[in-house]
């Protein structure tokens, strides 16, 4: 059986996703199974363990009807069996239908129309469960399996030739990603924690904990927020993973792991690294699942930057 699934959105999405394609791979052990993605979530799929091709179309931009002709060209002649689509979009419906693919499967709604299988889409539920939702179109209704990935084993060397490096030893440590104002800014995001915030948490940690190193995320669009760090907090220490691989191989590595609500976030749950994520305006019941190793704190004004840092301490020590 080939498979092809639509999936728009970031990398946050195509993680929360590979549940569903990991169950459908389960049940069809020997399905060929492809995504097309935005250019931008191609980089997720190299923790994935059930796709074989990812390809890439920018659904956000604003396609001519000849990007979109191609698309289905291209769909058309790998001749695939069945269809996903995450989206709700009548043009991605009918897309599905110029394609001939036997099997088109997506949520209620707008676009219906143009599937052969629907699903109620039920958007209050846990994201990975309402995706994995879409399988009942081809008549599985088990539950959705825990989120995991495969990390590469090059990349899990790199995290531990990365460790050694930075004098990391038997204690393990705490990670901090703070997530970049910048571009918060520029996406008008609701999850960039304010600096000082983070110095005081950093600081008791390390009062209360001296011999526990703290590794703070530096990604390419954190330079401002990490400097600020450096300059008023002493002994931290920065890494750099360059892939998403990297990075899962060093959330795999720590004790805790501090962060706001982030691709880094689902990466620590797909790891099983003890996670304590920050939230604004997002709902936490719909993007991390129910367990006593994933905790969320909900601002209770919908601003990430009203939550005090001794709320965040005390939910480290008393779990």
């Amino acid at each position: 059986m080939r498979v092809v699934a639509l999936v728009p959105g970031g990398i946050g999405d195509q993680i929360l996703f590979f549940p569903t394609l990991d169950d459908l791979k389960r049940h069809y052990p020997n399905a060929h199974i492809d995504v097309v993605v935005e250019p931008q979530s191609k980089a997720a799929y190299r923790v994935s363990k059930s796709v074989n091709e990812v390809r890439m179309f920018d659904f956000k931009d604003r396609n001519s009807m000849a990007d979109w002709a191609n698309l289905v060209g291209v769909i058309r002649e790998r001749e695939y069996d069945v269809a996903i689509a995450l989206g709700q979009s009548w043009l991605v419906g009918l897309l599905l239908w110029l394609t001939g693919i036997p099997t088109r499967i997506g949520y209620q709604g707008k676009g219906s129309a143009f599937l052969t299988n629907s699903v109620p889409l039920k958007t209050e539920q846990y994201a990975a469960t309402m995706y994995h939702d879409l399988l009942q179109g081809l008549g599985i209704n088990s539950s959705s399996p825990e989120l995991t990935i495969n990390v590469p084993s090059t990349d899990i060397d790199w995290a531990d030739k990365e460790q050694q490096r930075l004098g990391i030893k038997e204690t393990g440590y705490v990670l901090i990603s703070g997530s970049s104002s910048k571009v918060a800014k520029l996406k008008s995001l609701d999850n960039a924690y304010p600096v000082k915030y983070w110095q005081q948490i950093i600081q008791d940690l390390q009062y209360k904990q001296p011999d526990m190193p703290i590794v703070v995320i530096s990604e390419p669009d954190d330079e401002e927020f990490v400097n600020s760090l450096k300059q008023s907090t002493s002994n931290i220490k920065l890494s750099s993973p360059d892939d998403i691989g990297k990075l899962a191989a060093m959330i795999a590595g720590a004790n805790l792991m501090l962060c706001t609500d982030s691709v880094l976030m689902q990466l620590s749950v797909a790891v099983q690294t003890y996670t304590i994520a920050l939230f604004g305006s997002a709902q936490p019941a719909k993007l991390l699942p129910q367990s006593n190793k994933f905790l969320a704190i909900k601002s209770h004004t919908g601003k990430i930057t009203d939550i005090a840092p001794q709320t965040v301490l005390e939910k480290i020590w008393g779990g």
